[in-house]
């Protein structure tokens, strides 16, 4: 299988309504878009990509995402967007449909769960802890990738299937050789900590989203040190924060297996 670079946003009405999403001072209905480029950028870029680097802007992003989104035909209230960039500097997109947001996707960031009602944003999803460490595998896990065998080897382990943009209210948590927690199997993660939510470092091996990008600069998480979340520290009934740009943020409650 030809390896492909990716990123996957959501395309929403209500972003519209959401000024921190404008680009260049006009709505966009696009989740963070102008970030999606340059996660793309920079992972063709650590790929020695000069193609894919060439033939990646703003406006050639948003042409294969518009044109994802029409062929639906407006049937659809909201919308998973999937990009794709090639090495010769391809870009495609397909869009599937999802629940419409209420709200603004970053609200639960905002949730202090020692204080705050764990349901004012919909009940927390369940996640559960892998049974086994993932390895490091280079650029194939800080940059987002077609190749995804490790984090659906991690899900096949908690007993879930394949994610899909109409199924995601569960994941799993997935940690390095270190047993160092690293992020979710389509999410990235935060625990709470001292009164705030902190995120493993990209040192972990983490695949830093675009949204744990944009929460760490609007300061609503903070990048944890090198060992500051273990494995050992995940226990049944505590709350974590998972976040991607495609469902936002949302509350999760550690699960034990089955």
């Amino acid at each position: 299988m030809t390896l492909l670079l990716t990123s996957s946003t959501r395309w929403d009405p209500l972003l519209l309504t959401l000024r921190f999403n404008n680009h260049d001072d006009n709505p966009s209905s696009y989740l963070l878009l102008a970030a999606h480029v340059q996660r793309l950028r920079e992972a063709a870029q650590a790929h020695n990509w000069p193609d894919a680097v060439a033939a990646l802007s703003y406006d050639a992003l948003l042409s294969v995402c518009e044109a994802a989104v029409a062929s639906h035909n407006g049937e659809s209230k909201a919308l998973k967007v999937r990009m794709t960039l090639s090495q010769s500097g391809e870009l495609a997109a397909t869009a599937e449909p999802i629940p419409p947001l209420r709200t603004d996707p970053t609200a639960a960031s905002f949730v202090r769960p020692l204080t705050d009602s764990l349901s004012l944003y919909g009940a927390p999803m369940q996640v559960f802890l892998d049974t086994q460490p993932t390895p490091f595998l280079g650029l194939l896990s800080t940059t987002k990738t077609t190749e995804r065998s490790a984090y659906n080897d991690a899900r096949s382990r908690a007993n879930l299937s394949l994610p899909s943009a109409a199924d995601a209210d569960a994941d799993v948590l997935m940690y390095n050789a270190d047993e160092h927690i690293t992020e979710a199997s389509v999410s990235n993660v935060a625990c709470f900590r001292s009164g705030q939510w902190i995120t493993p470092p990209e040192a972990s091996g983490c695949l830093p989203g675009v949204l744990r990008r944009w929460l760490l600069k609007n300061k609503r998480i903070k990048e944890a040190q090198v060992g500051e979340i273990t494995k050992a520290q995940m226990q049944p009934g505590d709350i974590v924060l998972l976040f991607n740009s495609v469902r936002g943020c949302r509350l999760a409650r550690i699960t034990a297996p089955p």
